[in-house]
Parts: C-alpha cells; structure tokens; sequence
C-alpha cells in the first residue's frame, strides 16, 4: 500500500549582502518575539495562570505599536508567527510530559533559523522569493524537486560556520513501499565495529571524530588564545564550526547510506532498545559513544522501515544477548566487555557481537511472533516482557 509522506529538501545558497543582513535581522527578531512571549508566559504559570497562542498573537501585535519594539514591523510577520507556534508545541510537549519546560533562545549557541509559509514567499520555476526581500535566493541546486512538488513551508537557516541553508517541505510523491522480502537480521553496535549483523558481516567504525581530533584541537587552542571579541577570535571560531561540520557531514552521510542499504537488503530489522542518553555519562566512553551516532542510526532505520514497508523490532535493553549462545541457548555467568570471543560449553566458538546480533535476531522474531509490537514494552499481560518470557517447567 502507497503511502503519502512529507518530504523536506535541504539546499545550500549565497545571499548577497544586503539579503544576509535581512536575513539576520530577521533571525534576531524571531530570537526576541519567542524569547518574550516566553518570559510572559513563564511569569503568568507563577501566577498559575496558562496563556494560549491567540493571546501571544495578541501580544505580538501590542508589541509592534510600541516605539521600543517598532523594529518588528520591518521584517515579515510570518517568521514572527511561527516562532509562536513552535512556543505553543514546545509547552504543549512540556504539558504532555514528553520534554523539559522551554528554555530562552541564545544569540551565540541557538540554532539562527525563520520559517516562512505560503503566504510568505513565491517559488516559480526554480527560483525563490521571499517576503519584504529584494530578488531571489540564489541556491545550488545539487537536486532537483520531484515532479509537481510545491513548497508548503520554506526554513532559512544559517549554521555556526556561517553556511546558509534553505530546506522546503514538500507533498513529496506517494512512497512505494519495496518488494517483500522474507530476509531478516539482527543488529548489534558496537564501538569496535560500528555494526555487526547476524549473517556474520561487520561493518567498521569510521570514527569521523577521532580522525579529525588533532585539527580541531589545534584550532581551539587556536581560538582561545585570540582575545575575546575580536575579529580575529571569529575567524578563529568560524574554523573550529567548519571542522564541526564536516564531522557531521561525514557522519549523516555514512550512515544514510548504511540504513537505506539495510532497509533495502531486509524485510524485518532488529535492533536493541539503548538508552544511549544514559550511556554517555560514563567519562570514559562518552565521546566514543556520541561519535558512533547509535541514536541517529535508529532514527533513520525506523523512518525509513516506515515509508517503505519494512517491520523494525526494538527488543527490550536487559535482553542478556551477549550472554547467551546462540546455538544451544546456554546462558553465561558473567561477560566482561574486554571478551570479544569466548567458547561455549557445548564446544561452539563465538565472536562476542555477531553471537549478540543473532540472539537479538532470535529474540525479535519472538517478540513479533508474540504480538508485543515494535518498541519493548515492560509489562504484557502476563506481566513478563516478551523477550523475558521463560519456556514452563514440566511437572514430573
């Protein structure tokens, strides 16, 4: 069955001058517009009182008639909308017990960005025009729009090596999901090796971090001997961003390129519930952690199983997988990480990941057998997780 998604395409342009300095006045503004209605609705919750979007909105206005915020009226209102609406969410997930409470925008580490919706800017044959903007966005178009795709929303975005970016959301064509497959595979990451699938095959590390670690140290060593505030402390900055960026650059393409290989090869792809939060507070292993990118990996293998028809399996986190032997089911005493390969009693051999991503794939195939869905779930109704189910003793 079809299924009809949202796509958003992301493309690099070059403003001119005079198109940087609105685009940068706009983003202050925005910075201002939510920073405030923020702090108006955080004053009103002491008071306990809530205060909805309609009566931001009005705010908003009250604040363009007044000589200290006159400068809102010279970029567009949209921009200025949206950031209430965002605000809006952002309590709304606080309400809902999905996030913290909102925090204020920082002019040196928030994200610079403006969303403008239809009404706000014109795109006809190639080319981009935004409101209360003199020509049009010169982008590079490294590819093209679907077919008869229209943008819905435009985001204009400046990154802190001072890139700018242009991302459109789109009414992409209808996604197809792939042909049916009856191959399966259990994944297991690692540090090691970043993957290791059950068919035996481990796909390395590319520690996109570690191999540019002496650079950017040398250009923050750099940076913070310039004195503070300086031009020079910002040319100092803008290197530090461009190592940054190119270290995630690096990293999402390797592993958009790993998880649509996945998807494509396997019809059920199981992997292993880690909180990956918690996992980086151990000092020791943290930047190695965060490098790996385990996070993201899941993210883009579960969107993508979604839009093409394929069943991820996420099996419970204390799933002993690295303790069991995947041939007779003999589960170890203990298993320090130092043990890569270890010998079962009943005489197999095993490598320590490849045995763990064929426990998991057993696992999963159990969990989708069982119904228990594809996120783990603590309590069935049995009051036993699906992957912790035990096989009853017989009675003599």
């Amino acid at each position: 069955m079809a299924i009809h998604v949202k796509r958003a395409y992301r493309y690099r342009f070059c403003p001119t001058d005079a198109q940087a300095a609105e685009l940068s006045r706009t983003f202050g503004c925005v910075r201002k517009v939510y920073n405030m209605a923020l702090a108006a609705r955080t004053e009103a919750w002491a008071r306990q009182e809530r205060v909805n979007y309609n009566q931001s909105s009005a705010m908003l206005t009250a604040w363009k008639k007044t000589e200290e915020l006159a400068f809102l009226n010279e970029v567009s209102s949209v921009p200025l909308q949206q950031a209430l609406r965002h605000l809006q969410g952002a309590f709304a997930n606080f309400f809902s017990k999905r996030a913290r409470y909102p925090r204020f925008k920082s002019k040196r580490k928030s994200r610079a960005s403006a969303d403008y919706t239809s009404s706000a800017f014109t795109f006809r044959d190639g080319r981009l025009k935004l409101a209360k903007m003199a020509g049009s966005l010169d982008i590079v178009w490294s590819r093209p729009l679907p077919k008869g795709s229209v943008p819905t929303t435009v985001t204009v975005s400046r990154d802190a090596a001072g890139r700018w970016f242009v991302s459109m959301l789109c009414d992409g064509p209808t996604v197809k999901p792939l042909a049916a497959t009856d191959a399966a595979v259990g994944i297991d990451v690692g540090l090691d090796h970043l993957l290791a699938l059950s068919t035996g095959e481990k796909i390395a590390n590319p520690r996109h971090e570690r191999c540019d670690r002496a650079r950017l140290a040398e250009a923050q060593r750099n940076c913070a001997r310039k004195e503070k505030g300086s031009a020079n402390q910002e040319k100092a900055r803008r290197k530090v961003a461009r190592i940054h960026a190119r270290i995630t650059d690096r990293r999402r393409d390797g592993l958009h390129k790993l998880t649509t290989r996945l998807v494509r090869e396997n019809q059920t792809l199981v992997i292993e519930d880690l909180t990956v939060r918690n996992m980086v507070r151990n000092r020791k292993l943290a930047r190695a952690i965060s490098d790996a990118a385990w996070a993201e990996f899941r993210s883009l293998l579960e969107y993508k199983a979604a839009w093409y028809g394929r069943d991820v399996v996420v099996v419970d986190r204390f799933f002993p997988s690295s303790k069991l032997c995947s041939h007779c089911g003999a589960s170890q005493d203990r298993m320090p990480l130092h043990v890569r390969t270890w010998t079962c009693d009943c005489g197999t051999v095993h490598d320590r990941d490849v045995n763990a991503a064929k426990n998991l794939l057993a696992a999963g195939l159990a969990v989708s057998v069982c119904g228990a869905g594809v996120r783990p779930q603590r309590r069935t109704p049995d009051g036993q997780s699906a992957t912790k189910q035990k096989i009853p003793r017989r009675k003599p």
